[in-house]
C-alpha cells in the first residue's frame, strides 16, 4: 500500500508532521522526491515510531540533509541494513511520523510517499 505523506509542492518552512497507521507493517519505504530548489535549501527528514499509550514520538530513521533535486529513499524493517540516513534494521510500530524540518527558508520543492509492505 502506499500513501501519501506530503504532496508535491514548494515549501520554504518545516511543515506539520504527518503521521500515519503502520498496522501490521513488516517494513516501509519513505520515498523523497525533491524536483526544484533555489539558493541553498536543507531539509532532513525524520522517521519515527509514535508510542500508542503516550503519543511520543521516538526517532527511527532520519535522513541526510537534502539540499537540492533527486530522489531519497529511506527504509526500515527487521533485518535491514543499518547505513546511517539511509536504513535500519527495527521493527515498525502501529503509528509513524513523518517530519521534515527545514534548516532555512529557501524554497525546496518535493513529495514525500510511504510504501507500507504487509
Amino acid at each position: 500500500m502506499q500513501v501519501t505523506a506530503f504532496a508535491s509542492a514548494a515549501r520554504t518552512a518545516t511543515p506539520t508532521a504527518v503521521t500515519l497507521a503502520a498496522h501490521r507493517a513488516t517494513s516501509i519505504a519513505v520515498v523523497i522526491d525533491c524536483t526544484a530548489s533555489s539558493s541553498t535549501p536543507s531539509v532532513v527528514f525524520t522517521v519515527a515510531g509514535v508510542d500508542t499509550l503516550s503519543g511520543k514520538a521516538y526517532t527511527l530513521l532520519a535522513s541526510a540533509a537534502i539540499t537540492g533535486t533527486g530522489t531519497t529513499v529511506l527504509q526500515i524493517g527487521p533485518g535491514l541494513p543499518v547505513t546511517t540516513n539511509v536504513s535500519a534494521n527495527a521493527p515498525i510500530p502501529d503509528s509513524i511520523r513523518i517530519s521534515p524540518v527545514h534548516g532555512d527558508a529557501d524554497s525546496i520543492t518535493y513529495s514525500v510517499g510511504v510504501h507500507i509492505i504487509r
